[in-house]
């Protein structure tokens, strides 16, 4: 049966002249940014070194995509915002993703991506991660005095009957736990986890080969752990405590802590009830779980407002006055909820769907890479500008989809980008940094 599909159509008259629209416009693409994102990759070597350490698992005879050109087709299509390998049966013909990716034709098909993504296994994802810790050291011209190291895990919904499914009580839903470490802005760990395990499942280990590396690299530095409630395990504590690594991680409420904070909670109150105006006093005292080996200091945030006593109990080893440890690097961590909004809601990093434990993890990881991309086009290209604290949804929507005509000869690629972009300077400005390097 013949199938016609209408290609020109006509709109209302505007201003008495006649609309008329047509699919013949030839290669035109609304992603003419990712020249930026091939840009942050090439400066950083990113996919290539990724692409000569990854294992080929597929048969030899029957490659058709080189291993880089699959990384860099998935990673730059996440920083471009297509989340879905169906997104790649269109996407693949696109003139401006192909140029980026370095290629002269068709790139790999939706179910050449899937057959690759449920191939990987254990070692692709311990490569990824050395090779994110490599970049983090390689980019200190100077070694660091001091590192913070955010912990903090966060829910995954599942997609079905997948390896590794458990339903989560806090969240009320089945669901992945994933693990994130975070130093500042820059990604150091993105680790798959089932969600019926304590929070704080192997954070002991990760955290220990983490210092061993950064401090091959560094041997000075001065490393801390900064993390909520749910990673305060008496373990870590000594081990940090043994091998000189600073914490400062909540402390869940229990009648103990609240008793030992009374005097400091009855102030507050007293400081409510006659200044009708939010009060916090802030002390310490010294506290042991039953289960902890030793009794470790605690700050006490004693506050109270409108809707009654709010206390808080932090446990640290640093030195310093309680207020400062709280409200300057405690409640810092806070930020590190914002890079993990940017994974999950910028860059897809929730789209665990595959029904393999493996891919989940390396769907995972690809998010990682386009993060780590994007955050090297903030942090070098962006710096001091109007998006150098833009998230990566923001920067994808100014400097990456810009609308352009591509024309394509033997001799050259050429990038006709829409003369209306209201961000042309930005631009200008984020292709001189990162080519400068």
């Amino acid at each position: 049966m013949t199938v016609c599909t209408q290609t020109s159509f006509e709109f209302p008259v505007a201003n008495r002249r006649r609309v008329q629209a047509s699919f013949t416009g030839g290669d035109v693409s609304s992603d003419g940014g990712v020249l930026l994102v091939r840009q942050a990759d090439r400066r950083l070597k990113l996919t290539a070194t990724l692409a000569r350490r990854l294992p080929e698992l597929r048969c030899p005879g029957k490659v058709e995509h080189a291993l880089g050109t699959l990384l860099r087709q998935r990673i730059y299509g996440l920083c471009q915002g297509y989340e879905d390998l169906n997104d790649h049966d269109r996407l693949r013909s696109d003139v401006a993703l192909q140029t980026a990716v370095e290629q002269d034709r068709d790139l790999a098909s939706a179910s050449t991506l899937c057959r690759w993504e449920t191939g990987v296994d254990r070692q692709a994802a311990w490569i990824v991660h050395e090779l994110l810790l490599e970049q983090f050291i390689a980019s200190h011209r100077e070694p660091p005095s001091e590192l913070v190291l955010d912990l903090d895990a966060t829910d995954d919904p599942v997609h079905g009957q997948q390896e590794g499914a458990f339903f989560h009580g806090y969240y009320a839903q089945y669901c992945f736990l994933p693990l994130y470490v975070f130093c500042g802005e820059r990604l150091l760990v993105a680790y798959l986890r089932p969600s019926n395990i304590d929070v704080a499942r192997h954070a002991w280990a990760i955290v220990a080969l983490l210092v061993k590396r950064l401090r091959q690299a560094w041997p000075q530095v001065h490393l801390v752990v900064r993390a909520d409630s749910g990673f305060c395990r008496w373990r870590l504590l000594r081990w940090c405590d043994r091998h000189q690594v600073g914490y400062i991680m909540g402390v869940a409420k229990n009648e103990r802590l609240l008793a030992l904070a009374q005097p400091w909670m009855e102030q507050a109150a007293s400081g409510y009830a006659a200044t009708q105006q939010k009060q916090r006093v802030f002390a310490e005292v010294e506290y042991a779980a039953h289960t902890w080996d030793r009794a470790r200091r605690v700050i006490v945030k004693a506050e109270h407002t409108e809707k009654g006593r709010n206390p808080r109990f932090v446990v640290t080893n640093l030195d310093g006055e309680p207020q400062a440890l709280y409200d300057q690097l405690y409640c810092a961590r806070g930020e590190m909820e914002n890079r993990i909004k940017e994974q999950q809601l910028g860059l897809f990093a929730d789209r665990t769907s595959c029904h393999g434990w493996w891919a989940n993890q390396w769907r995972l990881l690809l998010s990682g890479l386009a993060y780590t991309l994007m955050e090297a086009l903030r942090r070098i290209g962006l710096a001091g500008t109007e998006l150098a604290r833009a998230q990566c949804g923001t920067i994808r929507l100014k400097l990456l989809k810009i609308g352009a005509v591509l024309v394509r000869n033997t001799r050259r690629v050429r990038f006709l980008l829409a003369a209306s972009c209201p961000y042309q300077e930005l631009f200008a400005t984020a292709v001189a940094r990162l080519a400068s390097g």
